[in-house]
Formats: C-alpha cells, structure tokens, sequence
C-alpha cells in the first residue's frame, strides 16, 4: 500500500511523466524555511549564491531537513521503492523582473548515471505560477528516451550549458502551478522548462535531483552519494554524511569534492564552463 500517493498519481507519473501538486508542509512552514535560506544567503554570501547553488544540503542543516522530509521520502519511496539514495540538490531561485529562464530539457542528458530510473521531487518555497515561471512539463515524453540537445551558453538561461531540446511542441505543455509547501514529483526523462518571473516577487524553489534507487550507477566521474533509507550498496561508492550543524568541516569539504565532481560530469565535452 503506498505511504502518501494515491494510485491514480502512481499511474499518473509513469503514464504522463510527473505528478503535481503534492503538499508538503503548510505555507506558514514553507516560509520558516524560505526565511532560513535568505538568511544563510545574507550570512554566508559565498556558499549560497546565483554561482553556488547546488548540494547545499550537504553542508546546511535546514536543506538537509528537507531532502529527508518525510512526506517527501515517502512519496519517493512509492515510486521507486525502499531504497533510497540522493545524487544531489539544486536551488532555483528567479528574483523579480529577471530574464532567467530555463529552457526545454531532459534531466538525465548529462548526468553520467543509468539506468534512468530516478525521480526529482521539486519544492516550492514560494508560490510558484504562470506569472513568475513556474515549471512547464511535456506530458509523455519521458517515453521517447533522451533527445538530442543543443548547448546554447545563453546568458539568460540557468541551466548549465543552456542546453535545449530542439522543435519542442509547446502547445502540448502544461504549466506545474504550485503554492508554497507544495511539491512536484518528474521523471529523470521528461521534457521540461521554465519561463523568467515577470513578477514582484522571488521565486524559489529546491529541486532534489534526484532520488535513486540502488541499480541506477554513475558511469561517468566518481560515485558519490547521500544515503536516505534501505540498503544502497554500490560497487565503487563514495558515502556522503549529513552536516552535524550548518558548515561543519566535513560538510563543507564533502559538498566542494560533490560540486567539482558534477562540472566534470556536467560540462563533459562541453566547449567552455560555467562558474555553476
């Protein structure tokens, strides 16, 4: 029996590739939260910023609460069962009235890792809407593997390489609306993208990217990994531990090792890098 999905959203995430929206916590808690992270942001400049902003659950304690949140686990735990591991966590944070935008993607293009069998819960700390470019997914087409994409290094666009997906028919998108405390849950294969916040207002959202189930291994760099629950054994695997207070040394230094193993992974083959 699943622990917090229906089986109609079970059905709907391998039939259309995502499901949305799930709540999370209250909005009053997603705002303790928020809170939290602008105030490391204002304390701690250097480890939270536009240009380092991943796997800071590794070494800040209110993002590791949230990757082990239980409504969260347990809604992973119903699609890929009860082994769990974490490859990493990314902050997508559009301020107000910018032009950052994400463009038509696939999660799993350059992630080093098979099989694709890894889902990405992603958190709105904030309301997340139309009007300041909220997520947009292709229903379906996780069923058509990885398309081809085409690095673009547009200034504007928050992914990496501002890699794209080419003739993308939008006209079949659907726009993931979600209020903050709610979450989305996607498939590592499923085209998806965001539009910049034309809005007053900050958009955030934390995006646990993603969830693994034992067999999925990296192929590409080292194997590096946050155990959540069960027996995630791999051969090769490097284990992550989780911070004992915000920027212990462990912390800290596990989070550097993770952050430069992923722009080996991400940007291979790649003709220039980014500073994220």
């Amino acid at each position: 029996m699943p622990k917090v999905l229906t089986q109609q959203q079970i059905d709907q995430y391998h039939d259309v590739g995502y499901i949305s929206p799930i709540d999370v916590m209250s909005e009053g808690k997603a705002a303790n939260y928020l809170q939290k992270l602008e105030s490391a942001e204002r304390e701690h400049p250097n480890e939270i910023n536009a240009q380092n902003r991943n796997n800071g659950h590794l070494s800040f304690s209110f993002l590791d609460e949230l990757v082990h949140h239980p409504i969260i686990v347990g809604a992973v735990e119903d699609l890929i069962g009860v082994n769990i591991s974490l490859w990493g966590s990314v902050l997508f944070i559009k301020d107000p009235q910018t032009k950052g935008f994400v463009s038509w993607h696939q999660d799993a293009t350059y992630m080093g890792l098979k099989p694709h069998d890894f889902v990405t819960p992603w958190l709105a700390l904030t309301d997340s809407n139309r009007e300041n470019g909220c997520m947009s997914m292709i229903p379906g087409s996780h069923k058509n593997h990885i398309r081809s994409h085409q690095d673009t290094f547009d200034e504007d666009n928050i992914l990496t390489r501002g890699q794209q997906v080419e003739n993308v028919d939008d006209s079949t998108a659907v726009d993931l609306v979600l209020r903050a405390g709610q979450m989305s849950l996607h498939h590592a294969e499923i085209i998806h993208g965001s539009q910049p916040n034309h809005s007053n207002r900050r958009r955030v959202g934390y995006a646990m990217q993603g969830f693994m189930p034992p067999h999925v291994r990296q192929e590409m760099g080292k194997n590096y990994w946050l155990d959540i629950q069960g027996d995630n054994s791999r051969n090769d695997s490097i284990s992550l531990s989780r911070p004992s207070v915000d920027l212990d040394f462990t912390g800290v230094e596990n989070r550097r090792l993770v952050n430069e193993n992923w722009a080996d992974i991400l940007y291979h083959g790649a003709s220039q890098k980014r500073k994220y």
